[in-house]
């Protein structure tokens, strides 16, 4: 096995399977990146056993035909280093070593043998659907500040994707919940006539994100069973579903929050920060006065102090005082596209509803707190 190939082609690769590999050590061949050299391509290939990345490199030199796998946090920091459009010498020197030169510089990795890198079918017969790379990457991120961290709870350690109808209109929408609060968000689709409601975990989200904001091509997907692949040009990333029921969302969506909020986005935003800084402790919430023209922001520490404000408001009813887990809140509104803000409330005790009017298509729902 020996090629050349341009340092930033290959780091670009590498970085996207920082996000996949296995770092616990559990199997060392979990750690490493499989690079295989086969019909004029570089094709390099990481998995956690949940995640499957598969890249393609196209812009390479093979002088001999050969495969490998070698560490890929190593191999990512020794390109960081190099210069860049450098040229990469990689030549199998043995089956535990992989030789790298570039520039003045000599490598020589350790290497495990292919024969124990994990193989996978990659067999789909799901209808396969084209989306808009930069919509779909809108609904995750909307979405997925919502994702349970609670383990004990699987099956809400990730986004519930599933086909919505609306008004005549198609939509693939994703839903999130930790129980203390949900976001909800859709993309109006053409007509899909095969596509199973799954449960998209939360690495998988978090790395398709990076991937999706790093990339303009076109995105497909396909699903099967109990995995689903996305495809942006000669990446794809296949990935397990969550096994689990995710729960009836609609039941605690409120219908019937009758006194609406509507305050400027970035002013709600930007005090409620300044009055959380009183506190280390995010989670000791901040209390929300709301009269029919302001609302008053305080957060009141008993370890550390108090912080107030008042801020612009248009509030349809009589004052009323309510309380939320400020970070929850910040995650919201750092999502809402429109300058305004609009609250759906009903009393001080039960779910609000917070909209966005630049966005017809998603909604959040926040529970209040108790302080």
């Amino acid at each position: 096995m020996q090629f050349v190939v341009k340092r930033d082609n290959l780091l670009k690769s590498l970085n996207f399977v920082q996000g996949v590999v296995e770092k616990k050590n559990t199997l060392p061949i979990l750690s490493n990146v499989l690079l295989q050299l086969k019909d004029n391509k570089l094709s390099i290939i990481a998995t956690d056993l949940d995640i499957i990345f598969y890249d393609e490199i196209n812009e390479v030199k093979i002088l001999k035909e050969g495969s490998t796998t070698t560490s890929a946090a190593i191999l990512y920091d020794i390109l960081r280093k190099i210069s860049s459009n450098s040229d990469l010498n990689f030549e199998l020197k043995s089956e535990n070593k992989l030789s790298l030169k570039s520039e003045n510089a000599d490598f020589n990795l350790l290497c495990l043998p292919t024969d124990n890198f994990p193989t996978f079918a990659d067999e789909f017969e799901g209808e396969e659907i084209t989306l808009n790379n930069s919509r779909f990457l809108k609904l995750l991120n909307k979405t997925k500040i919502s994702i349970s961290n609670d383990d004990t709870r699987h099956y809400l350690n990730g986004i519930f994707l599933h086909l919505t109808e609306a008004h005549g209109r198609n939509f693939l929408t994703g839903v999130a919940t930790d129980s203390h609060r949900l976001s909800s968000s859709s993309l109006e689709v053409a007509s899909i006539s095969d596509f199973n409601a799954l449960i998209l975990p939360r690495k998988t989200v978090f790395q398709l994100c990076s991937l999706l904001a790093e990339t303009g091509d076109q995105l497909t997907i396909q699903t099967s069973d109990n995995k689903i692949k996305f495809t942006l040009g000669n990446i794809k990333l296949i990935s397990k579903v969550i096994d689990g029921k995710f729960p009836d969302y609609k039941k605690v969506v409120p219908t019937t929050n009758d006194k609406t909020l509507v305050v400027s986005s970035k002013d709600f935003i930007t005090s409620i920060e300044r009055v959380a800084s009183v506190s280390l402790d995010r989670k000791e919430g901040v209390k929300l006065t709301i009269n029919k023209d302001n609302v008053q922001l305080s957060v009141n520490s008993a370890n550390s102090g108090e912080g107030n404000e008042k801020i612009k408001a248009e509030f349809s009813s009589e004052t009323l005082n309510i309380s939320f887990n400020s970070k929850y809140l910040i995650d919201i509104v750092s999502e809402i596209e429109d300058k305004n803000l609009k609250m759906n409330l009903k009393d001080s005790v039960s779910p609000v509803l917070v909209e966005d009017v630049s966005d017809k298509n998603s909604y959040y729902v926040i529970m209040p707190m108790k302080i």
